[in-house]
């Protein structure tokens, strides 16, 4: 059990150091590539730390040698975008409150495009929709529909990287980690730092996961209820990770971007993969866990549609995710 814990302690501090890193790196590739600041949130940024938890929903869903394994992926592709739009959201939030006077500021507002992060949610929503809709019913076709949730991901993609949005003022460049003397770093630079810190987070991240696993088994929890509650927060560390380092800085646009970004991947790539090798339907707790990722975007879509957000506004979504957990203790306990 002690050696459980010093790993488990050492993975979660090897994650955040190389999020420092990759964050760092990926800021420099987005300019490298001429994209604008949100695009490489949400494109970029996304992309490279919702990698895993794609990989562990492929090798469930596609390897799984009996039906309990696959429904692992199943949880996968639901469980993530409820930790994204309920914790990740909360921890901009307390990190912008937490922040106000270490960034010199006089009041807790959230400085991001508020019309875009609105639209992002009313996208999530309908995929989102269609997504728990499908787990509902069983048809013959279900699998072939697989393939317009990747459609749905590569049109975002287009429309993100059409953005011409440029970084504000305020938010400097800070210089790359590999090379800090440097103005203006090689571009074979940028990719060995950001790649390099990708993989330590892939591997640190599969560590994090299995310790957790291992002191919910020592703690005789049962295997669902730490899949289900545990396994999705742990997977999803990178992406709250990355906010918490951007939102320090007073890059929460950013910070907020990468959260979306990850969001529209969780609902469409592994939800295609599932719905490709597996039946897709849902027992009552992916139904509540469903109802509740509905319900915290719409909650955000509201927030973000007014066009001025107070961070301490972000906090109650976090709550919905203590439903979940209470929802899931009570059906096991029960």
């Amino acid at each position: 059990m002690l050696l459980t814990l010093c790993l488990f302690l050492v993975s979660a501090g090897a994650i955040y150091l190389a999020c420092e890193y990759f964050v760092n790196g990926i800021e420099w590739l987005g300019r490298k590539l001429g994209l604008g600041a949100t695009a490489t949130g949400t494109v970029l940024a996304a992309f490279g730390t919702a990698l895993p938890e794609s990989a562990v929903t492929f090798v469930a869903v596609v390897f799984g040698s009996n039906p309990a394994a696959r429904d692992i992926g199943v949880g996968a592709a639901m469980g993530g975008p409820l930790v994204l739009a309920t914790i990740a959201y909360a921890v901009v939030g307390v990190a912008l409150w937490g922040n106000r006077r270490r960034l010199r500021r006089d009041d807790w507002l959230v400085r991001v495009d508020h019309q875009r992060l609105a639209n992002d949610q009313s996208w999530f929503l309908a995929i989102f929709a269609v997504k728990v809709g499908l787990g509902l019913v069983a048809f013959a076709l279900k699998p072939l529909l697989g393939v317009l949730f990747l459609l749905a991901y590569a049109l975002y993609v287009w429309r993100e990287m059409r953005s011409d949005d440029g970084t504000p003022e305020e938010e400097v460049l800070e210089p790359l980690k590999l090379r800090p003397r440097q103005a203006e770093p090689a571009t074979r630079w940028v990719l060995v730092q950001t790649v390099a810190a990708l993989a330590v987070i892939a591997a640190a991240s599969r560590v994090f996961v299995g310790q957790l696993e291992a002191i919910g088994t020592a703690l005789a929890l049962p295997p669902h209820l730490v899949a289900l509650l545990l396994s999705p927060v742990a997977t999803e560390l990178p992406e709250t990770l990355n906010a918490l380092i951007w939102v320090r800085q007073g890059k929460e646009r950013l910070a907020l971007a990468n959260i979306s970004g990850a969001m529209m991947i969780q609902a469409t790539v592994p939800s295609a993969l599932a719905i490709f090798a597996t039946p897709w339907l849902f027992d009552t707790q992916l139904i509540v866990s469903g109802a509740l990722t509905a319900a915290a975007i719409v909650y955000l879509w509201r927030l973000f549609r007014r066009g001025r957000t107070d961070a301490r506004h972000l906090l109650p979504v976090g709550l919905l995710y203590g439903v979940f957990a209470a929802s899931v203790a009570w059906h096991f306990i029960g």
